[in-house]
C-alpha cells in the first residue's frame, strides 16, 4: 500500500472491470475514511481507466472537472448489436461484415466527428422520471430517453482487425461511447457494440498518473 494521506485534493484511481463508480467511492471511503468523497464523470462498470475523486472540501469542485473534455480508447466490434451497446447483455443481432472497406470506415468516422445529436443507452444512468433508466431497461420497460448534443473533437482509428476496430476519441462532457459504437455500426449498416472501453484522460488528469484501487486501502479494509 502507498503512504497516502486523505486531505483535500483530487485522487485518480484506474477503475477495475466489473466495478462501477459508486462501488470504487464507497471502497474508499471506508478504506480511508475522509469526511467527504465523490467522482466526477461515471464510468460503466465494463469500462476501466481513470476515474477522478473529490476528497473533502475538493468534492465542491467535481463539477467542473464533469465539464471537462475526455479521452478514450477501446474496441468496436462490428457485425453483431446488444440491447445495451456493450456486453452488459446478450447479442440481439448478428450481420456480415465482409464487405466493410476503409473507405465506409472513414465515412462513418467522418460523419460522427464534430458536434452531433447523440440518443443516450437505455442502459445508462440518464434519470427518467426520478428513475435510472437502466433499471427500467432491465426490468424489460420501455424506457424513453431525449437526443443530446456532444462534440467528439477526435475520431481516430488506430487499427482495423475486422471485426474489431480499435479507435480513440477525444469528446465533450456527455458523451456516451456506447452510444458512439451503436450509431458507428448503423452508418455502416452491419451493426456494432462497444467491446471494449478505457478512459485516459479528463482534462489535464491523466490514466498515467492514477493509482490502483488496492494501493490505495489499507490491508486490514481489504480483508
Amino acid at each position: 500500500m502507498i503512504d497516502y494521506t486523505v486531505d483535500n485534493t483530487f485522487l485518480l484511481v484506474n477503475k477495475p472491470v466489473n466495478w462501477s463508480s459508486f462501488d470504487v467511492v464507497k471502497k474508499l471511503k471506508y478504506g480511508l475514511k475522509p469526511k467527504k468523497i465523490g467522482h466526477a464523470g461515471t464510468l460503466d462498470p465494463l469500462a476501466t481507466g481513470l476515474l477522478v475523486l473529490g476528497v473533502n472540501k475538493y468534492t465542491k469542485r467535481l463539477e467542473e472537472v464533469q465539464s471537462l473534455s475526455k479521452t478514450y480508447s477501446g474496441i468496436i466490434e462490428i457485425g453483431k448489436t446488444t440491447p445495451s451497446f456493450d456486453l452488459e447483455t446478450e447479442f440481439n443481432s448478428e450481420s456480415d461484415y465482409h464487405h466493410i472497406s476503409q473507405h465506409s470506415i472513414a465515412a462513418a468516422v467522418a460523419k460522427l466527428t464534430g458536434e452531433i445529436k447523440q440518443l443516450p443507452p437505455a442502459h445508462s444512468a440518464v434519470k427518467v422520471n426520478g428513475v435510472r433508466a437502466y433499471k427500467m431497461a432491465r426490468q424489460n420497460e420501455h424506457v424513453v430517453l431525449k437526443e443530446r448534443t456532444v462534440n467528439i473533437l477526435r475520431f481516430d482509428i488506430v487499427k482495423v482487425d475486422l471485426p474489431e476496430i480499435h479507435f480513440e476519441v477525444d469528446c465533450s462532457k456527455g458523451t456516451y461511447i456506447r452510444s458512439l459504437a451503436n450509431d458507428f455500426g448503423k452508418l455502416l449498416g452491419t451493426g456494432a457494440y462497444l467491446k471494449k472501453l478505457i478512459r485516459t484522460r479528463i482534462g489535464d488528469f491523466k490514466l498515467e498518473d492514477a493509482h490502483e484501487l488496492d494501493d490505495l486501502i489499507p490491508q486490514k479494509a481489504n480483508s
